[in-house]
């Protein structure tokens, strides 16, 4: 029986085994010899011989590279138990299956087959298109790196890591030795935002990762604004001026300024790329204001209008009022100061009001109507109306209410000379007990009742009782 793997790999320059065991059976077999070969398209290729006569025999191109691993094998009187190859720098056209085949007496040749598979680590490198792209104004896609992983086997994934907002495009070309070489492009329209970017590939070979990252250098022109005029350039205010802001790559090398329309005035200073205004501001510096900044790319302009006005206008919004700070302690404090006072003027008042109110008012705050009478009134809002009479006439379009008729109730109920009329009022519950019709509350007033005598006129017409309602 012939033990070996099923199986062997290993990377191009490297050393692997190829295990080969005899298992000799009971009575054992004689061993006449060992032969390793190679399996090609079908067809075999003697690698190498252990003969117990003849010695050990290792065939070109493999003489060089590769040996019997147990030095038992090469000895005079041999042991071929173990005839395990070892095969050094390792190449891709040694990737094969290989037999190892014992030749025996009296029970003939016992074989087995093992694969050898040769992997190529792959190449990687990732370039910059050019060391300096330069953002032009068509705004077209460029091809700014170039990420490859060369003769690799199996091929590699290559994926592209970065914050730019471009797209990748990749190729695979199968070379003449059996490895892939794949290659990916990156392409980005070029521009102020591009520049200083990071551009990061990341290639995987099997469960390996390879990253290698550049950082885009994107020329391009100035971007240019006009800084200093906040829209409050008054008659005589002092110490204004004008700045030229310009983001460049390469840097700005020149600045110009003019006055649309105009020339500057005599107390303008030009000093690098600011404008400056001497003496007090008057209404010749008004104007529009170019400014063109230029680099190795080309030129570009800023423009600011200036107008001036008579009186200064509110605080521009960057540079706000200290007194709105939210976090100013002066505010803050103020603010605590009003509040102690406005309650103070409120405890002032409440105590005031309670007070007048316990000079004018006794008794109770009953949700009961206060009523005189017939019930239409409470205290304080007493209607004017003389004193119920007892007949009431019925009006002309009923025969049988033509009559004359004395109020709803008996002498017993009601006492017009007694406790009843001295009453000032009674509440509603007092006169829910009474039986009253429809027609009670039919009868006329005449102009202007009779005061009784514990009653008081209000400035407001109404009357209250001096027994409940008055001290």
């Amino acid at each position: 029986m012939v033990q070996m793997d099923t199986s062997k790999s290993g990377f191009v320059g490297t050393q692997v085994e190829l295990r080969c065991i005899f298992i000799n059976s009971n009575p054992p077999v004689k061993i006449s010899q060992v032969t390793w070969q190679k399996v090609v398209n079908g067809t075999k290729h003697n690698v190498a011989i252990a003969n117990p006569a003849l010695g050990v025999s290792v065939l070109p191109p493999f003489k060089e590279r590769v040996s019997f691993k147990q030095a038992a094998v090469r000895h005079r009187t041999p042991s071929l138990e173990d005839t395990t190859i070892v095969f050094s720098n390792l190449q891709l056209s040694d990737e094969a299956a290989y037999i190892c085949e014992y030749t025996t007496f009296p029970a003939g040749n016992r074989e087995n087959t093992v694969n050898l598979t040769v992997f190529a680590r792959p190449l990687t490198r990732m370039t910059l298109t050019s060391p300096t792209i330069v953002a032009r104004a068509q705004k077209r896609k460029t091809t700014v790196a170039t990420c490859v992983s060369a003769n690799g086997k199996p091929p590699s994934i290559i994926r592209w890591d970065t914050r730019l907002k471009g797209e990748a495009t990749f190729q695979e070309s199968r070379n003449q030795n059996g490895t892939v070489t794949v290659r990916s492009n990156y392409m980005v329209i070029p521009s102020r935002e591009t520049h200083k970017q990071k551009l990061t590939c990341i290639v995987t070979y099997r469960s390996e990762k390879i990253t290698d990252s550049v950082v885009l250098n994107v020329q391009y022109e100035p971007e240019v604004k006009i800084e200093g005029f906040d829209g409050n350039w008054y008659l005589n205010r002092q110490n204004v001026q004008l700045t030229c802001r310009a983001d460049a790559n390469p840097p700005v090398t020149i600045y110009q300024w003019k006055l649309l329309n105009g020339s500057m005035s005599n107390n303008v200073e030009i000093k690098n790329n600011t404008l400056f205004f001497k003496g007090p501001v008057s209404y010749d510096l008004a104007g529009t204001y170019v400014c063109d900044a230029t680099n190795g790319i080309g030129t570009r302009t800023g423009i600011v209008d200036v107008n001036i006005t008579e009186y200064p206008n509110n605080p521009p919004f960057d540079d706000p009022d200290p007194r709105s700070d939210p976090h100013n302690p002066g505010a803050a404090i103020g603010g605590a100061v009003g509040g102690v006072v406005l309650l103070g003027v409120a405890a002032v008042l409440l105590f005031v009001f309670l007070r007048r109110r316990q000079r004018t008012f006794k008794g109770d705050y009953s949700t009961k109507k206060h009523v005189f009478g017939n019930g239409y009134s409470k205290a304080g809002g007493l209607p004017a109306h003389p004193p119920m009479p007892k007949n009431l006439q019925y009006p002309d379009d009923s025969d049988d209410e033509k009559k004359s008729a004395q109020i709803g109730v008996t002498g017993s109920d009601f006492d017009a000379d007694g406790e009843d009329l001295k009453r000032p009022y009674f509440t509603v519950d007092e006169g829910e007990s009474r039986d009253y019709d429809e027609r009670t509350l039919a009868f006329q007033y005449d102009p202007e009742p009779e005061l009784a005598d514990d009653m008081i006129s209000q400035t407001d017409g109404s009357v209250i009782s001096k027994k409940e309602w008055y001290v």
